[in-house]
This record gives C-alpha cells, structure tokens and sequence, in this order.
C-alpha cells in the first residue's frame, strides 16, 4: 500500500536539514514514478503549442465559409433557372400555279372577295406648238323655272334668254317645263345654253335670266331662269392646237396618273389582312373633258374616273391554298411567305370588275408554306416538364420541324415552373 505523502513530510521536519532534503527528493521521485497521474508526457515546445491553436480554428472558418457561398450559390442558381427554346417551324416549298374561284361576298364553301370602289379626277394642260384660228360662243347651263301656273310650257330650240348681264343667250334643245305644284313650288327644268355671238364679252359668272318671248306679258315676271356655273369659253382669236398624238400621249399619261393616284389611295385604305393583287383592279374612265386656259394659253384635259378592285381576306385564301397543294392539310395555322407578290391572272381578260359577281383566275408564283407555332401552349406543357422527355413532347407538334432547348444552371434536369422563366425563339421565314 502506498504511503501517505504528508506523513512522510512530518517526518522531515523532525530531522537535520541537509538529511531531510535528500531523502524528501527520493521519496518524491519514488512518488511520481508509481503514480498515473504525474507520468511524463511528450514534450512540445511552447510556440508550437501557440501555432497549432491559432492554425485550426483559421482553416476550419475558411472550410465552413466555402461550404456556404458553395450552397448559396446552388440555391441562388436554382431560383433563376431559365430555359430558351429555338424552334424550326414545319415549312413546305412549293410552286403555285393554282385555278382558282372565287364568289363576290360568298358566304358558302367558295372563296369569297370584296369589290373596293374608289372614283377620282386627274387634269393635265397641254402646250400645242400649232396655231388655230377659232370663233367660239361661251357655254353655260340655266335652270328655267314656272312660277305662273300648273300648266306645262313648251320652249322651242334656241329660245333667247336674256341675262342680267344685258347679253342675249339661247338653248340648245326644245324644252317643256312643268307647272307648279300643288303646294307652290315652282316646276323647273335643266338646259345648255350658248352665247348669241362669239367673243370672250359673253363669259360670265352665274346670271338670272328672262324669257325675251314672254316680254309684255304675265308670264315675263313669273318664267325666269338661273343658271348653275359660270359661263365660259367665248373666244375671238388664235388658240394653240394639238395634234392627234399629242393629245393620246396626254390621255394615256392621264390614265396612269389617275391610275396610280387611286391605286395609292385604296392600298392607304386595305385593311391588314386583306390583300390586292397587281392585276386584280381596273380603272374605268367615266368622264373626259377638254378645255381652252386663256390665262394660260393652253388645252386642258380633264378624266373622270373609277378604280375597282377585288380584295381576299389573307387568312381565308392561305387556306384555301393550301387545301389544294399540301397533302392531308388539317386546317392548321399557316401563313405563305410572299402571298401578296404572287401573281394573279384572269382567266377572262374581258371581265368586267365593275360588275362582277364572280371571277376564274390563276395563281403563280414561288413560295413557301409555313406552319405557325403555338408559343402560348407550348411554353404551357413544357413547365417543370423533364428535359430528358422534351424529343418525346415535340411528336405532339405537327407545326415543328426540330427545336433545341438550353437550360441554366446547366445541372437542372427539368423546365422551370414559371412561364416567364421559359423563353420561346421561332425562326420563322
């Protein structure tokens, strides 16, 4: 049994000094060898000790905050997962030369057009280089009017009419001009008249008139006439003269004038998704006019006329294209690339398209046929979809020729979950 290290002290103290000392340090050595708790250890010097203590925790910190930003950056990427989809469109070549027929506002299975009608007026003053002498009465038209009773007046060819200006005029055809009404409105009738004389004093502004015939009697105050424009083209002298070609060339460069001028006017006015072809319209001229411009000393020369077109809806005509020259078209969404450069021709170059109700035509041209791409359904079924299956899910899409599809982070194996995350480029011709 091992000793009591006190007791073995209090017996030092009742020994000498020197004796007490050594044998104080063999028993404490004996002590310390026998006894666990004072075994000796490994010896580590003291600044070794420091660094250890200060490197750990340091590389543990740098472990711990790499982990972290490594795990953020996971997690930020994952919010922001995005995906962009390029799509090919189905797309089909063709060359058209298709008859067609088309009916006037059909409502039926027949492709139907719309008639556009747009009128104008185009002038143009001709310089002649010849001379000519002429000798013309100025021209007007009168209202005659019967204020005198219910009774019809006959008024023979050039009856003299005698204007506020004090000249002489006559008509130029027999006339009747019918009584009063019931209720008191004057009867009135229309009629050109012309100058008694030649010479320019005889041009006018709007006149009243008189009935020279009717003087010094009752019927002088109650017929009277008035007339509508002016009277105009009284001329005593030399006038420049055109030729026969001269005068064609100006018309012909009237027509197209008009021509372009009401063309313009009516594309201006199309709907968007309504088409005119370059030989679907005609111009009709209603009226021509020649007149002499003392001021200028020229001929004018003036066309009246009309512009009728015939206007496809795009969408219904597309279609019906394609029912003729794509094999098992399904009535999809379609759209041909340059449908309003194709040409059309009438088979029936006599037609008249201000009265027409139908028409046989041809369409020509190269072109393309392209299926459009439902974006909106698309990008619907392709959320949270996996990517491993996104070949699989195109089969379903008869408007898609190929596509490809890259999402980020470049680990995610699946289409995000919110539409706007998922980007949808079509490539369309």
């Amino acid at each position: 049994m091992n000793k009591n290290l006190l007791q073995d002290m209090v017996k030092i103290k009742r020994t000498k000094q020197g004796i007490v000392l050594k044998e104080v340090e063999k028993k404490i050595e004996k002590k310390i060898e026998s006894d666990d708790f004072f075994k000796p250890r490994a010896r580590v010097s003291f600044s070794e000790e420091v660094n250890k203590e200060k490197k750990n925790p340091k590389n543990a910190l740098w472990f711990v905050a790499i982990i972290t930003v490594v795990f953020l950056l996971f997690a930020i990427s994952t919010l922001f997962t995005q995906a962009k989809v390029s799509v090919n469109p189905k797309v089909k070549e063709l060359t058209l030369n298709e008859k067609m027929f088309a009916q006037k506002d059909s409502n039926g299975e027949d492709l139907s057009f719309d008639l556009v009608v747009i009128g104008g007026e185009e002038s143009i003053l001709i310089e002649g280089q010849g001379k000519e002498e002429v000798s013309n009465s100025a021209k007007g038209t009168v209202i005659i009017y019967n204020d005198y009773n219910s009774t019809s007046q006959a008024l023979d060819i050039n009856t003299r009419l005698e204007g506020s200006n004090g000249k002489i005029y006559k008509t130029e055809k027999k006339i009747t001009v019918p009584g009063k009404s019931s209720d008191g409105t004057p009867g009135k009738v229309e009629v050109g008249i012309y100058a008694n004389e030649p010479g320019k004093e005889y041009n006018s502004e709007p006149l009243d008139f008189k009935i020279l015939g009717f003087k010094g009697s009752p019927k002088y105050a109650k017929f009277y006439g008035r007339s509508k424009d002016e009277i105009i083209g009284g001329i005593v002298g030399t006038l420049p003269t055109v030729t026969l070609e001269e005068k064609n060339a100006a018309i012909d460069q009237l027509k197209k004038n008009l021509e372009e001028k009401l063309l313009q006017k009516t594309i201006n006015q199309i709907p968007k998704d309504f088409i005119l072809f370059n030989n679907a319209y005609s111009l009709v001229i209603d009226d021509q006019t020649e007149e002499y411009d003392k001021e200028k000393n020229a001929i004018s020369i003036s066309l009246k006329g009309t512009l009728y077109g015939l206007l496809f809806k795009e969408v219904e005509l597309t279609k019906k294209v394609a029912s003729s020259v794509v094999p098992d078209y399904d009535g999809s969404d379609i759209y041909i690339t340059n449908i309003k450069s194709l040409e059309l021709s009438v088979v029936d170059p006599y037609v008249s398209f201000k009265d027409v109700e139908s028409i046989n035509f041809k369409l020509s041209g190269a072109t393309k046929v392209v299926w459009r791409v439902d974006e909106d359904v698309l990008v619907t079924d392709l959320l949270e979809s996996s990517k491993k299956n996104f070949e699989t899910l195109l089969l379903q899409y008869n408007s898609i020729d190929s596509a490809s599809v890259v999402i980020r982070p470049f680990w995610k194996k699946s289409f995000p979950d919110k539409i706007k995350d998922i980007t949808i480029n079509v490539s369309y011709p």
